[in-house]
């Protein structure tokens, strides 16, 4: 499922999050595939890469896209679209050869995963590796991230992952060669092979590393977790409801009556993540301007002063009304 440099979702079904109208959909200005260069961004291992930041929302992940419109101008979105609970939403960059991996019940980033490193040069402290002219080779990461404890070796997938704290590398490992090592075992990965070679690195994982998982290619992958929130964090935070009447909104404290205007609103909940004013709403012929709060999941819509509807959903689900 491909979107344009947008957080616009198409393919089957409904979006996972929301999506623009047609009219503000901004029009590709390069084919997917044509050549553009490696970019070149910050690696923080246990945190992230370039603007991207574990624990993030989707939301906001979408506000980076859409701030450097030259750079992500080719984005693809992929979620199961049967049951889009079960499954990781993924944020795909093609032509830089990462994902972004975000838990589907909290929509909140878990994993980055380089699956080409060529496509992607990583500035780490002030070395670069990756990207078409610096090989991510065992040797190269040895050198710039020093010793660590010896990795695992995936007979089935003839793959070495090599571990550092929230960071992995993955090398293929030529089949002459796999007699060196015993599957599932821990296993010391020359520098070099007999015939003088050394593996490039043909995935990279960028994840939490507060529970001292070992993250990587296959199963591995799944031990990736979304790491905890703040101490206050407002994020996903439990609203009360009174049908008529009002919303309260437990840990921050904010209560809306029914019948506050737009001004009350914000006042109350600080400025929103978006406000368009709907094209066609089969409620009303008079239109509505909608404020949307993606954190908190919801949505308020007016006529002319006081909001007369509120549309209340969770934030891992998509917003099929209002």
């Amino acid at each position: 499922m491909q979107a344009q440099r947008s957080p616009a979702m198409v393919g089957g079904g409904a979006a996972a999050v929301g999506s623009p109208s047609p009219a503000t959909v901004p029009v590709r200005r390069r084919c997917e595939g044509t050549a553009m260069g490696a970019i070149t961004l910050d690696l923080r291992p246990g945190n992230g890469v370039g603007p991207f930041t574990l624990g993030m929302p989707i939301s906001d992940a979408f506000v980076q896209i859409e701030n450097q419109p030259n750079l992500y101008d080719v984005v693809h979105v992929k979620y199961f679209d049967e049951e889009p609970l079960k499954l990781d939403f993924v944020i795909s960059f093609p032509d830089h050869g990462f994902h972004l991996r975000f838990d589907p019940w909290s929509q909140r980033l878990r994993l980055i995963e380089i699956y080409d490193v060529k496509r992607l040069q990583l500035r780490y402290a002030k070395s670069l590796i990756g990207g078409p002219s610096t090989l991510a080779t065992f040797a190269n990461v040895y050198d710039l991230f020093g010793p660590t404890f010896p990795g695992l070796y995936d007979k089935e997938r003839g793959i070495y992952t090599l571990f550092y704290p929230g960071l992995s590398f993955a090398f293929p490992i030529p089949s002459q060669y796999t007699n060196l090592f015993i599957n599932g075992e821990v296993a010391e990965l020359p520098l070099e092979f007999p015939d003088g070679t050394t593996p490039v690195t043909c995935r990279v994982c960028i994840y939490d590393c507060s529970t001292d998982s070992k993250v990587g290619v296959g199963s591995l992958m799944d031990k990736a977790v979304v790491p905890a929130l703040p101490a206050g964090s407002l994020y996903m935070e439990e609203v009360h409801a009174k049908l008529g009447e009002e919303i309260l909104f437990t840990i921050g404290g904010q209560n809306i009556p029914f019948g506050a205007s737009p001004q009350d609103v914000w006042t109350e909940l600080g400025r929103p993540c978006g406000i368009h004013q709907k094209q066609v709403c089969f409620k009303s012929l008079l239109g509505k301007h909608c404020y949307r709060d993606s954190h908190r999941g919801f949505v308020t819509c007016k006529s002319l002063n006081p909001y007369t509807e509120l549309v209340i959903w969770k934030p891992n689900q998509a917003l099929n009304s209002c």
